[in-house]
């Protein structure tokens, strides 16, 4: 069998549309060539090219005029924490105005809505809904503690020691913002809801799912991830602290099954205990049937302490 040419290098890994290959000098044969998939109508993929979603999506936006990644797919470009349904699937969803038709295509879901010149933005080479506008977006299909997840996500304060940055995703009033931007839009009521009740200070989805779980047993609002200081020279910042209690709560993820981490853990542990801290440990396992278990060890510790509901 004939071996087809070679393909010029800047296509020969990642999807390409007709246009790229005209420029790059590809024949019409090598277009048509067996060897290439094709995802879609005017796009063609190298074989075994191993290229991540951002270069898989590229070509459906660059070929579909005035478009860029939306919805799920800038969901899960942005790397949100949050459960949306529907995230999980290969379609790819692209946005364009709604002065125009909506993208119709093979593994294409298309959009069309009013956007502003700030609410689309360039991801590594690949046009892409904003943090913002992604959220609100993807509030229609979550639910309002799914949205207060993702939120709280984008309002953290980043640990630089630990990340590449060291401002927020976003601020409360450009959420604020988005919001009063597009009054009436699908799901923005219960976006609405989600950031009045979104807290700057949660460091991952776990934290802010136990925070509402807590509040809706009616345990007093806690303080995310503050300085304590336990002793001369001892500062802890507890996941979620009660301060008047002096009970502190602390997520604990798979990393803490690490021998290092363990270490840590008893060091932290007997920090709290010689400043009269009672620490609660909630892991995955009393995050279940709406985070049952973990309540009741927190509520147990707090009228312990003398904690009474109101």
């Amino acid at each position: 069998m004939r071996l087809p040419q070679p393909l010029p290098e800047a296509l020969s890994s990642v999807p390409f549309t007709w246009q790229e290959a005209l420029d790059a000098g590809v024949s019409r044969q090598r277009w048509r060539h067996r060897a290439l998939g094709a995802p879609s109508r005017g796009i063609r993929a190298p074989p075994n090219g191993e290229v991540g979603l951002p270069k898989i999506v590229r070509p459906f936006t660059v070929i579909t005029p005035f478009s860029a990644a939306s919805h799920a797919t800038a969901f899960v470009l942005w790397a949100f924490p949050g459960f949306l349904p529907g995230s999980h699937e290969t379609t790819i969803h692209i946005s364009r105005p709604d002065t125009m038709a909506i993208p119709r295509r093979k593994g294409v879901k298309g959009h069309v809505g009013q956007f502003f010149d700030d609410e689309i933005t360039n991801l590594n080479g690949l046009l892409i809904t904003t943090r913002p506008r992604t959220w609100l977006d993807c509030a229609r299909r979550m639910t309002i503690n799914e949205i207060t997840v993702v939120a709280d996500h984008l309002l953290r304060r980043p640990r630089p020691a630990f990340e590449d940055r060291s401002e927020p995703y976003c601020t409360r009033e450009e959420l604020e913002e988005m919001l009063d931007r597009h009054k009436g839009t699908p799901g923005i009521r219960k976006a609405r809801l989600a950031l009045e009740q979104a807290r700057v200070g949660a460091d991952s989805a776990p934290e802010t799912r136990l925070r509402l779980a807590l509040e809706r047993a009616g345990l007093p609002e806690p303080e995310l991830n503050h300085p304590t200081e336990l002793g001369f020279g001892v500062v802890r910042e507890p996941d979620l602290g009660y301060r008047e209690q002096r009970v502190a709560v602390e997520y604990e993820g798979e990393g803490h099954s690490e021998p290092a981490q363990i270490v840590r853990d008893i060091e932290r542990e007997e920090d709290y205990s010689r400043a009269g801290w009672h620490l609660v440990r909630i892991s995955k396992r009393h995050m279940g049937n709406d985070a049952r278990s973990a309540v009741s060890k927190v509520l147990a510790a707090m009228q312990e302490r003398g904690w009474t509901p109101k």
